[in-house]
């Protein structure tokens, strides 16, 4: 089922699938709700409610019209508005990407709302920002992306060439130049990073209070291992690292069945483990 959902002047779209216990899940740069196509199939046959939205200015979803419209505290207000609007108390969440620098400030934020955080590739802000040299130097496009104009012409130069190279020819690269394309929609992805580079540069160290997942896979050209592991540092709860070997930086995609099993054993978990 879709809904939409008018939320802060926009209308959203919203994946919403299953019966049960609610797991939401939080896309990133530069996807919408179905690149969790596969942990939605799995999580919904293992009893789940499945909520997927497309945050602002992805997908079907509305865009902003500012870049300040994509500061971190409008996207954590998103998923409080998906919440109510859908009249649903507490989740099971999950984020990737941009999703997961969402879902760790949601999970710090509204503790009361969040019983388990699982976060794909992304760790904490604030051990993002700590990271090694290695971090910086896989994180270069950060900087890029600030040039305003000059970023959308270069990722959309040749074809799209930089970008196809910058995604290393992912199979989703079809689909995201044919969303991207469409008038505005490329910058309204990149105002994520705009919108956010102090936040990204100078993080709040606030602590999640509960239970934490975090999966990294070593194919990642965007992300260091040691933000992911660092992260246990901001989390005053349990924190399970894993590893996925021979996926790359949408691990969701690329190995589909670990991350479900992953995500399914630690969904499972009581509430206090």
């Amino acid at each position: 089922m879709q809904h939409r959902l008018r939320i802060d002047g926009l209308s959203f779209n919203v994946l919403d699938e299953g019966a049960g216990e609610p797991v939401l899940l939080v896309h990133g740069f530069p996807d919408d709700h179905t690149v969790w196509r596969h942990q939605v199939a799995a999580l919904v046959a293992a009893g789940y409610r499945v909520i997927a939205p497309d945050n602002r200015g992805c997908g079907e979803t509305d865009m902003a019209a500012r870049t300040r419209d994509y500061l971190l505290p409008r996207l954590v207000a998103d998923l409080v508005g998906v919440l109510d609007a859908l009249g649903i108390a507490r989740v099971k969440l999950v984020g990737h990407d941009w999703g997961a620098v969402i879902a760790w400030a949601f999970a710090a934020r509204h503790p009361e709302r969040v019983e388990r955080y699982a976060a794909l590739s992304v760790g904490h802000a604030a051990a993002y920002a700590a990271g090694p040299l290695e971090q910086k130097l896989k994180g270069w496009y950060v900087l890029m992306f600030q040039l305003r104009g000059l970023a959308e012409w270069l990722i959309k130069a040749r074809d799209w060439s930089f970008f196809r190279r910058f995604t290393d020819d992912h199979a989703e690269f079809p689909g995201w130049v044919a969303k991207l394309g469409r008038k505005g929609r490329l910058t309204a992805g990149i105002n994520y990073y705009r919108a956010n580079i102090g936040i990204l540069l100078r993080p709040a160290r606030t602590k999640v209070t509960v239970p934490v997942l975090g999966i990294y896979s070593d194919g990642d050209r965007y992300l260091a291992e040691a933000q992911m592991r660092d992260s246990a540092a901001y989390v005053d709860a349990p924190f399970r690292f894993e590893r996925i070997n021979g996926a790359g930086h949408w691990l969701q995609i690329d190995a589909p069945d670990q991350v479900n099993a992953l995500l399914l054993d630690f969904l499972g978990k009581d509430p206090d483990q």
